[in-house]
């Protein structure tokens, strides 16, 4: 553990769930929680109800969010930060939190970029000893717990040097003048909060999670009994060397408008070029920055095999992002890169999905939400980078690359798996399944086509 990092991909979102939860109710000294969105759903509350309880232990709890999505009441933040052992910072508040409807025009006016700059960071770090990051944002879509429309996402378990890495900048991004404590943007509300109130919603908190109707007792028992997964978890794990990718806050200077890059895109450019053989990458949105369909088409110049696994129009929850790879398609394929489109009804839908069955009667879309990618069946990144001007330039991001040969076995097995004939479309010159999604979404996509708006993608 002084030099090397184990490494577990968790793939569904359950799994990904319960070891969360067993983390937090285990933790002894610490927990820092960093995402880009905190909704206030089913997991969202159940989350902070798991937090509010370890700190209730005297667990040292840090949680910054970004301020753009986070959907929070200003009385519920206070209320949780209230308590001695609980601290919450907003990233960037210049949109929700402590923000006037006057402000966020001004803001908006005066701080284009600033209000596009985000932190789409996702990390969890428990003890400083294990970290788990990914694609994963604290809400039910992300876990499998939405009845509606779930994504297939992808997290990993770390444990050992790594997440010295990944304390380190979470450290640097809370002390960040970027983010600041709620106490301060809610200043103005802070003679509201009682103690009282503390105590009434702790214990409103505590009384949802004991609901078996909002905290299953199936999923109860599963954290519970998660020890005896202890063995082959640790079996599985991958040990070696792990570089964690993050960059800084703030991402660049901001002296290059919307542009910039960061350290998370520069590292990753170089791996990518450092390809000879194959390159298989998974991504949401694909809307490639400026030279990356280039640098692809170099690749596939020199003899690379270049696949990606992307959402379809059918599939898609992000119709303004489609729009740009739905641009930029034509170049892709003509650069030599082989396109897979992910159905909304997938042939593996119900092996994605622990509990699928209680789902079935709602049938749920599915849609990819994981960033990973594998260079040469050896070298592999995990981690919450799309492939999009956003994340090249304006977000700042994080992730885990790991030269393994049997982890990039696993994660090529399963990317493999998602652009099989019955679970994704391949795309070509003469063939796309725009058609294949209703009439409304390819008439929206029709409107947001005519709008300039590739570099916010």
């Amino acid at each position: 553990m002084p030099a090397d990092t184990g490494v577990y991909i968790l793939e569904k979102g359950e799994e990904a769930l319960i070891g969360r939860a067993w983390l937090a109710q285990h933790a002894a000294r610490s927990i820092d929680i960093q995402y880009f969105i905190w909704s206030t759903d089913n997991i969202g509350i159940l989350a902070a109800e798991q937090l509010l309880t370890a700190a209730e232990r005297g667990v040292a709890i840090r949680v910054l969010v970004d301020d753009f999505l986070i959907d929070a009441e200003d009385e519920t933040l206070l209320l949780l930060a209230a308590h001695p052992d609980v601290d919450i910072r907003i990233y960037n508040p210049n949109v929700n939190v402590g923000q006037g409807l006057l402000r966020k025009v001004w803001n908006l006016l005066t701080g284009f970029r600033a209000i596009n700059q985000r932190m789409h960071d996702k990390t969890a770090i428990f003890d400083g000893l294990v970290g788990i990051t990914g694609g994963r944002n604290m809400a039910d879509e992300y876990f499998d717990y939405d009845h509606e429309y779930n994504f297939r996402d992808r997290d990993v378990l770390l444990l050992g040097a790594a997440v010295g890495d990944m304390q380190a900048n979470f450290d640097e991004f809370w002390e960040s003048p970027l983010s600041v404590p709620v106490e301060q943007l809610l200043e103005e509300a802070l003679p509201q909060i009682t103690e009282e109130g503390t105590v009434r919603r702790s214990a409103e908190l505590h009384a949802y999670a004991a609901d078996p109707r909002n905290f299953e007792p199936q999923v109860r028992d599963a954290i519970e009994n998660m020890p005896r997964y202890f063995p082959a978890l640790l079996a599985a794990m991958s040990w070696q060397p792990v570089e964690f990718i993050s960059d800084v806050p703030g991402k660049n200077p901001g002296r290059e408008g919307l542009g910039g890059g960061g350290v998370a895109t520069d590292r990753l450019i170089e791996a990518l070029r450092s390809a000879k053989s194959s390159v298989l990458i998974q991504s949401p949105y694909l809307v490639m920055p400026k030279g990356g369909i280039e640098l692809l088409g170099d690749l596939a110049a020199r003899g690379v095999r270049v696949r990606i696994s992307t959402n379809s129009l059918a599939s898609t929850d992000n119709i303004h992002a489609f729009s740009g790879y739905h641009r930029q398609r034509p170049r892709l394929l003509a650069a030599g890169v082989e396109l897979y489109e992910y159905k909304p009804y997938p042939a593996i839908q119900a092996e994605l999905v622990e509990r699928y069955e209680r789902l079935r009667d709602n049938d749920p879309v599915f849609a990819i939400h994981a960033k990973s990618m594998v260079i040469d069946d050896r070298l592999v990144y995990i981690g919450t980078f799309n492939l999009d001007p956003r994340s090249a330039n304006l977000n700042t991001e994080v992730g885990a690359l790991v030269e393994s040969d049997e982890l990039a076995r696993q994660l090529s097995a399963h990317i493999e798996r998602d652009v099989e004939a019955g679970n994704s479309w391949r795309t070509g010159a003469d063939y796309n399944p725009d058609y294949e999604a209703d009439r409304d979404k390819r008439w929206r996509l029709w409107r947001i086509n005519l709008l300039p708006i590739e570099p916010l993608l």
